[in-house]
């Protein structure tokens, strides 16, 4: 093991005899009555091994006991990483410094001990497919791509217009040309190394923000594709559900469950996926918020870690609220997907 302080969390003195490890209450741990073994502090950057810390430790006059205690403390406490050395030889200089936030934050949130590597393993291997490159789509494919998700491919042929022009999205030279094609550069703008074209695997996730068929979601789940909705209009954003094939709700069952709360909903729903294209009412903020909650939900998936909030519900934001809320959606037994005969 070559024991690293995790990225991110800053020492600072408490007293004079009291180390903190970490700002934030909700991450720091407090080291009473370490005094000059304290020193051990200065080498956890990775670079050396367990018996070699002890041993530089012992230069610095901190006993051999002492320094392993400290050791077992900070690992005890979850503030330790086994520093990924491979993993860093692996990544081109520019790549590694790029991901250094994604791996410090993985490690802290998902309080692993491998620096994040093991979640970063996960995302470089994933495809994810996007229907609809507008402001929310193009928007949560970069975001998926810089977090370092290796193939990330967006589905729109219609041509960009000045309206999905977004800060981190389509630009205005982008404006004639397929949405798919000017994703596919945004996505290259800020993570050059992501595959953007589509690799014609089948993709471990797909996120349908818009211009995708009503069949598509039924279709998916027939092929055992799991996917996660996430859209903007009238000034709200909807963020689910990310249906997992047999097991959770999906679009469907959501339309079930209304139907069976507003016998007129069906009309309503023809006649909205009919009706003439109108202006969005989905603004920059609301776009970028829908994007980046759309986004971290489906790392939750691909990180395979903690569970996706999305899962039999939905995650809404009603403007000019700013407040996020979770509706559950339950699977509906009339629902083809067979997600209700599962959970039983």
């Amino acid at each position: 093991m070559r024991p690293a302080l995790k990225a991110g969390l800053l020492p600072v003195w408490r007293d004079r005899d009291t180390l903190q490890i970490g700002v934030d209450p909700r991450r720091a741990v407090a080291l009473a009555r370490i005094g000059p073994a304290a020193a051990v502090i200065s080498l956890l950057d990775g670079s050396r091994d367990r018996s070699t810390v002890i041993a530089t430790a012992r230069e610095y006059g901190v006993p051999a006991e002492a320094a392993a205690r400290v050791l077992d403390l900070l690992a005890v406490a979850g503030v330790l990483d086994d520093f990924p050395a491979a993993l860093h030889r692996a990544l081109p200089t520019e790549l590694r410094a790029r991901l250094a936030p994604e791996l410090a934050a993985a490690s802290l949130a998902y309080r692993d001990s491998d620096g994040g590597a093991r979640t970063l393993a996960r995302r470089r291997d994933a495809f994810v497919r996007v229907h609809g490159a507008g402001r929310i789509g193009t928007g949560l494919a970069t975001v998926l791509a810089a977090s370092g998700v290796g193939r990330v491919a967006c589905v729109d042929p219609a041509p960009a217009s000045v309206e999905d022009l977004a800060p981190g999205g389509l630009v205005q030279a982008d404006v004639g040309s397929p949405r798919a094609e000017a994703a596919a550069r945004a996505v290259r703008r800020v993570a050059p190394q992501t595959w953007t074209r589509d690799p014609g695997l089948t993709p471990d996730l797909v996120v349908l923000t818009a211009g995708f068929s009503p069949e598509l979601p039924l279709a998916l789940v027939r092929e055992g594709i799991p996917y996660l909705a996430v859209r903007a209009a009238e000034a709200i954003g909807v963020v689910g559900p990310l249906a997992m094939p047999g097991r959770s709700a999906c679009l469907h069952c959501v339309e079930l469950c209304k139907a069976e709360a507003d016998t007129a909903w069906p009309k309503v729903l023809t006649q909205s996926l009919c009706a003439a294209p109108v202006t969005v009412a989905c603004d920059v903020a609301l776009a970028a918020m829908a994007a980046a909650l759309g986004a971290a939900q489906a790392l939750a998936f691909i990180d395979k870690v903690v569970a996706s909030a999305a899962v039999d519900g939905t995650l809404e934001v009603v403007l000019p609220g700013w407040q996020w809320r979770r509706r559950t959606w339950l699977p509906h037994p009339s629902c083809p997907c067979g997600a209700a005969a599962r959970t039983r």
